[in-house]
């Protein structure tokens, strides 16, 4: 009888480790959402990273995050590092290329809770109603992640911080601007 579950475990951790293998070599995720605001006031809201507090859903896992900013204030050179708990990790974001105000393009280097470089990029295009967001984030899978990819679904975990950060970005976007009173 022992055999026969040793047997079965073996066969299941085999097949496990074949699925893991035969995914892609890169990993994708990515969401959309629509927001009422024009592509510039929505831009303005992702290539300034302090401006990330009001709408990224990760500053809400941890609000005791250790946080600094380097570089440019927002565009290309804009440096925003973290350290924060077991949910965020820590690591490093850059803004390495800009296309005001429809394309913005970083890296995000993790050195917590495991190595890891991914590349986000967020799309904006004018659609009826407002405009159509994209966020998407792409990296190499090497096998530890295809095999937590087997088991996990990362893009369903991760898919649901986008949409959340979607929501949130659309409520600040959307939110009515102060205008100063004309002297």
């Amino acid at each position: 009888m022992l055999a026969l579950i040793a047997i079965a475990v073996l066969a299941i951790v085999a097949g496990v480790l074949i699925v893991a293998a035969r995914k892609p070599e890169v990993f994708e995720v990515s969401r959309s959402a629509t927001i009422r605001a024009t592509p510039e006031r929505i831009f303005a809201l992702l290539a300034d990273f302090r401006e990330w507090g009001a709408w990224s859903p990760y500053e809400k896992k941890d609000p005791a995050m250790k946080r600094s900013f380097n570089g440019a204030t927002s565009g290309v050179g804009a440096v925003y590092a973290f350290d924060g708990n077991g949910q965020v990790g820590s690591g490093e974001l850059a803004i390495v290329e800009v296309e005001a105000p429809t394309k913005l393009a970083v890296t995000l280097d993790m050195t917590r809770p495991m190595a890891c470089s991914n590349r986000i990029t967020f799309t904006l295009a004018a659609s009826e109603g407002g405009t159509l967001v994209t966020w998407r984030m792409q990296g190499s899978a090497p096998f530890i992640g295809k095999l937590m990819g087997t088991i996990f679904n990362m893009d369903r975990m991760v898919g649901r911080d986008f949409e959340q950060g979607l929501a949130a970005l659309r409520q600040a976007a959307e939110r009515p601007q102060l205008v100063a009173a004309a002297a």
